[in-house]
């Protein structure tokens, strides 16, 4: 298959792939313990931290308690976070959020103070931004050069990981293919990390950057890694609805400052769907845009801001109102057609409170990983929080086992990777775009944001249709990228099916109560 390639053997302590927040904040402490390569399969500013636009979510305020914020977060989570993991996210927040102001981090303030904003199913103003509406930038610029300043961190950009590399049960490296180079790189590590960021674009409507596909996923599937809650996905409820616009998050603190859902006929619904209208938790309002566009024969609903100050709007959202005015929208005086879209996936591998999997050597954190912490719901904003807390613990985990599987140099000889044997069927390179094209289809309509035995098992079908014809794909980047997007819709629809109920962000139309076994997670393992 990689014939016409040249090989190369690349030793180092540690692997991460994907340069996130998570994966950033891993190497800054990897790098105080040996030499860490960082590999992305596209440029550095492609993830979605970089795109991260409400803020981030930490007790800092005089008026906030690390105790409110844990019940807020479990609240949202709808019974099924791990509370250990709750509880380190949002005592460990307020440290990673001080560490990043004293690396540079400049977050908005209000004169000297940090300025707080609030968003849905927060009991408090806790979310804070760095220039309105741009905080994943921010953060993502502070990781950067720290990491840069450590000057024991390599990056590798524009290049694909095809498959971990396991050897004697354990994860030492991975494969990777720089298809512009023709080259084929084995990288062989101490400890690799995961953190490739989540999977929204198996989705026809995301928030999500093209590049998140899933990769992580289906990698750690393909090597025998546990993953867990996939079928928990969550929608935003106001994507930008434009002809020719992107599908352009707009912010939940937009909501958070006073904005106002509106039908299409003008009509201010969220009074009919939650007591706290705008600000009920996501998958509510979600679920009462879904239904009101439904019900008004409608394929978007209207997000409103025009009542508030027009010089407080652009000052507040300027990343979202420069955007939104270049489509032709002046949100100053004219309400914004929106729609949900695919956001954030609450699953993700199975992992413990120091990045491990249930594979020796293998590690993930972010949205990659999964530790329970968002349970079926995730609260707003507790994502770029995730990625600094999990991501320094992963860092600390990576760095405890290599020192504890110390045992001379790297093997540097050609290792068996997770993908397994050739297997016969595969597409042309004409296919992959149709099917693409298709599979974002029939996730968007059967696994989406309302399910039913009948939908989820149609997408079954032709998702395993088109597995048995992609499990020898070619060399190159889409038809790889395409053969984790199949491989990790069918985990999450096999996850949908077998949770018989309805709980947070997984809704099931034919089963809407919880159902008597909602508390048993889905655990999904080759």
């Amino acid at each position: 298959m990689l014939m016409n390639y040249t090989t190369e053997h690349i030793a180092t302590d540690f692997l991460i792939i994907g340069g996130g927040v998570a994966g950033l904040r891993a190497a800054v402490e990897l790098a105080r313990n040996g030499d860490v390569l960082v590999v992305t399969k596209d440029a550095p500013s492609e993830s979605s931290s970089e795109y991260a636009q409400g803020g981030v979510a930490v007790a800092l305020s005089d008026e906030d308690e690390i105790s409110i914020h844990f019940d807020d977060t479990i609240k949202a989570g709808d019974g099924l976070c791990i509370r250990k993991s709750v509880g380190t996210l949002v005592e460990e927040g307020p440290m990673r959020i001080r560490e990043l102001i004293d690396w540079g981090a400049e977050f908005d303030r209000e004169g000297t103070r940090l300025a707080f904003t609030q968003e849905a199913a927060h009991s408090k103003r806790r979310i804070l931004h760095a220039q309105g509406d741009s905080t994943g930038h921010e953060i993502m610029r502070v990781l950067i050069d720290k990491v840069r300043s450590m000057h024991r961190a390599t990056k590798i950009d524009f290049a694909f990981t095809k498959d971990l590399i396991i050897e004697q049960g354990a994860c030492t490296g991975a494969l990777i293919i720089q298809q512009k180079q023709q080259k084929v790189l084995f990288i062989h590590a101490r400890a690799v990390m995961l953190a490739t960021g989540g999977a929204g674009s198996l989705f026809e409507r995301t928030t999500n950057p093209p590049v998140a596909t899933g990769d992580g996923m289906a990698m750690a599937w393909r090597a025998g890694a546990e993953l867990m809650d996939l079928e928990f996905i969550q929608f935003h409820p106001t994507a930008l609805f434009l002809p020719g616009a992107p599908q352009f998050l707009l912010s939940e603190a937009m909501r958070g400052e006073g904005g106002m859902l509106r039908n299409i006929h003008g009509l201010r619904f969220m009074d009919d769907y939650h007591p706290a209208r705008e600000l009920a938790p996501r998958d509510v309002v979600t679920r009462a845009i879904h239904s009101e566009m439904l019900s008004t024969s409608a394929d978007h609903v209207y997000l409103d801001m025009t009542h508030l100050s027009a010089e407080y709007v652009q000052k507040r959202f300027p990343r979202i109102y420069n955007t939104c005015k270049t489509y032709g929208i002046d949100i100053t005086s004219a309400p914004i057609p929106v729609s949900p879209a695919a956001h954030y996936i609450m699953g993700g591998v199975r992992t413990d409170l120091w990045g491990a999997t249930s594979i020796p050597g293998l590690f993930a954190a972010g949205e990659t990983a999964c530790t329970g912490v968002h349970g079926a719901n995730r609260l707003a904003s507790n994502s770029l929080l995730e990625g600094l807390v999990f991501g320094e613990r992963a860092g600390i985990g990576l760095a405890r086992y290599a020192a504890r599987h110390r045992k001379g140099p790297l093997t540097m000889t050609p290792a068996r990777t997770a993908a397994g044997s050739k297997r016969e069927g595969v597409f042309t390179a004409s296919d992959i775009e149709h099917v693409r094209t298709a599979l974002r289809k029939l996730m968007w309509e059967n696994v989406g944001i309302v399910r039913d035995r009948k939908g989820l098992s149609v997408a079954m079908r032709k998702l395993r249709e088109w597995d048995r014809m992609i499990r020898n794909p070619p060399r190159d980047r889409d038809a790889l990228e395409l053969r984790n997007m199949i491989t990790t819709s069918l985990l999450i629809t096999s996850s949908a099916l077998k949770r018989e109920g309805s709980v947070g962000a997984h809704y099931r139309s034919d089963l809407p109560a919880k159902g008597k076994n909602w508390r048993k997670r889905i655990v999904m393992k080759k």
